[in-house]
Parts: structure tokens; C-alpha cells; sequence
């Protein structure tokens, strides 16, 4: 072990104090690192708190944020920092900065948890110390798009914008749409009603029956994790929703922390919401309000790089960002899984592919 590893001193889980005060002074922490996430995802009862604060004797401290799925064995978990379905974290440091033998420690201790494995999904504008120090873990790369609010926002609008989405917002203000903007949670439900009617376009979207589906994307998206979310950030998580003649036809939440504001769900009617261009609205005065409130960055999340998804966030001027997962395995559970989920959805495909036969 290097000397940094010898003498760093391990706390688990992490104090509550601890990571609010070292997330508050790291300048890329966003609002997924923040403690009111942590105190959400906790509440939800799904997981076990195995978060860590390293201390080491430069005077750095660094929380580690890990959880693992209740009711299984320690050796059987995965310890993630997050799950999939609650998005990316990874490590938050005190003044954004680590030593490499300090970020190579860390990850050391990590990869000797005793879990089946780790995954660690860093966050927005991580610092490349952690890569250069993963030598013992897998890298993938996944794509994030952040809007920067240099300039305000007229410069947003004018220079960063399309054209495209310009024109989209323009018709959005012209027709009879309607914003509501809600900070205390009453607008969730109204949310979740439009979540259910987008489980039912992807569900068509992937060929798979609408319960396989509703079942994947309700695990960090439910009634009670929302009110719990919105309970965590108070009035800084915002529920936008558009309504056409008064029904609602779209809707986004956000969660503002540090200098960044994230677009963390949205969902819609596409079939009312396409026309009127109600999520083009949502998002502009989403990110107008994220530049009168003094925010650096709009974080729009993850997209498959080429999606129409990716398309619909660049025209908002976002930007791609690489993220990482650094992943380390006993065994190669994850190729299995994905071996496991395609047999998985070929079987429930079946009935429906006999039934279009018979027809």
C-alpha cells in the first residue's frame, strides 16, 4: 500500500455534516452528490448506506458515496455510487482537489469492499486525477449535456440556441400553452400521470410489453421516491408543467445545487406536447430562471450521443461531456446481466409474436 493509503483514516458511512460541508465547498459538485440526495435515496428503503469519508493527512477529506441493494449478502451486492436508475455521483472532494496517491488509495479501498463489485459513475467534470488512478478498474464512457450559462441569458438565447430551437419556443409562446411552477411538491402527481403515459411510448419505443417496461422505470421514479426527493431539496427542486387548454401535456423537474441546475425527469403526452412545442417552453424558461438565479451550468443528463434525445439537448446549445463509470468485478457479472436481459425480453416477446402469427 502507498504511504497516502497507510495513513488515510476510513469513516463509514459517512457523517451527514461531513459530506454536506465537503460537497458545499467542491466547486463541480452537483445536485445528485449533494446530501439531499443521499437523504432520499436512503429513505426510499432500497439501499444500504456503505458511503465512506476518507481523511488523509495532507489535510484532504473525500466522501465516498456507495450504496448497496438491500437483502442481499455483502459478497453478493454491488456497492454503486449510484445505481443506474438514481444516475451519477462518484467522489466528492474537500476544494475539488486530490493528490493522485490519494485518489489511487481510495479507489484501493473501494476495490477491497468484499462486494461481488464496485461501480463508481463519476459526476459532471470530474477531476482526471480518478482516471489516471483507476488502474485496476474498467472505464466506460457515457454522454452528458450541460448547457454553459456564460453571459446570461440573452447570450444563451441568441448564441447558444439553434435557430431551430429558437423558432420551436416562439411557437410554444403563441399557442395556447400554459406553465405552472411548483415548489412544495402539489404538482407531483400531475408529473407522474404524464410519466405514466410516456412508460406506454417507450414501452412501443422498445417492443417490449408495457409491465417489463413500467417495472425498469419506476424503480427510482415512483410516487413516494419523488415526494421524497421534493421533500430532501425543499424549494430547490421545481416541477414545471405545461398544460394545452388546461391539460397537461408536459412536464420537467429540476434540482438546483452549487452552480448548476439539473434537469433530473421529464415527461409527456408527445402526442399533444409534439405540436405545441410544450417541452422547448419548459426547458427555456428552465434555463432562464437557472441565469437569473446565478447558476454556471444547466445540466441536461444523459443521451445516447446521435439520439434524437442528444439532437433535442443541442439545440438548446448543450454540450457533450464524457462521463465515466470505473467498474471493478469479481466475475463478469455485468456482461451477464446484459445476456440475461435480452434472453429475458426475447421470452416475454414470444406470446406477442405467436399471437401476430396467428392473425
Amino acid at each position: 500500500m502507498t504511504a497516502d493509503a497507510s495513513s488515510m483514516t476510513v469513516e463509514t458511512p459517512a457523517p451527514r455534516d461531513a459530506w454536506d460541508a465537503i460537497a458545499r465547498s467542491d466547486p463541480s459538485a452537483t445536485a445528485t452528490q449533494s446530501v439531499a440526495f443521499r437523504d432520499a435515496i436512503l429513505a426510499s428503503g432500497q439501499y444500504r448506506d456503505m458511503s465512506r469519508l476518507y481523511s488523509f493527512p495532507s489535510g484532504t477529506r473525500v466522501i465516498m458515496p456507495l450504496t448497496r441493494r438491500r437483502g442481499w449478502p455483502s459478497r453478493l451486492a454491488i456497492a454503486e455510487s449510484w445505481s443506474a436508475d438514481w444516475g451519477f455521483c462518484g467522489p466528492i472532494c474537500e476544494g475539488g482537489q486530490i493528490a493522485a496517491s490519494e485518489a489511487a488509495a481510495v479507489l484501493q479501498d473501494v476495490a477491497r469492499l468484499g462486494t461481488l463489485a464496485a461501480e463508481i459513475r463519476l459526476g459532471r467534470l470530474p477531476d482526471r486525477t480518478w482516471l489516471t488512478a483507476a488502474g485496476q478498474f474498467t472505464v466506460d464512457d457515457a454522454g452528458c449535456y450541460v448547457l454553459d450559462l456564460d453571459g446570461g441569458f440573452e447570450e444563451v438565447w441568441q448564441h447558444k440556441f439553434r435557430s431551430g430551437a429558437r423558432r420551436a419556443v416562439r411557437k410554444a409562446e403563441q399557442s395556447t400553452l400554459k406553465v405552472d411552477i411548483d415548489r412544495n411538491g402539489q404538482l407531483l402527481s400531475t408529473f407522474y400521470g404524464l410519466y405514466e403515459t410516456s412508460i406506454h411510448r417507450w414501452a412501443a419505443m422498445q417492443h417490449e410489453p408495457v409491465w417489463l417496461t413500467r417495472r425498469r422505470m419506476t424503480r427510482a421514479v415512483s410516487p413516494s421516491v419523488l415526494a421524497l426527493v421534493a421533500k430532501s431539496f425543499g424549494d430547490a427542486c421545481t416541477t414545471w408543467v405545461a398544460r394545452l387548454d388546461g391539460e397537461p401535456v408536459a412536464s420537467i423537474i429540476t434540482l438546483a445545487y452549487g452552480n448548476c441546475m439539473k434537469f433530473w425527469r421529464g415527461a409527456m403526452d408527445k402526442d399533444l406536447a409534439g405540436p405545441v412545442r410544450a417541452n422547448n417552453l419548459l426547458h427555456r424558461l428552465a434555463i432562464e430562471e437557472a441565469c437569473q438565479g446565478g447558476y454556471r451550468f444547466y445540466d441536461m443528463g444523459y443521451s445516447v450521443p446521435g439520439s434524437s434525445l442528444a439532437r433535442f439537448k443541442e439545440s438548446n446549445g448543450a454540450s457533450l461531456q464524457l462521463m465515466q463509470t470505473l467498474r471493478t468485478e469479481r466475475i463478469p457479472i455485468r456482461a451477464a446481466e446484459r445476456v440475461a436481459r435480452t434472453f429475458a425480453k426475447r421470452l416475454v416477446m414470444i406470446p406477442r409474436r405467436m399471437a401476430v402469427a396467428d392473425d
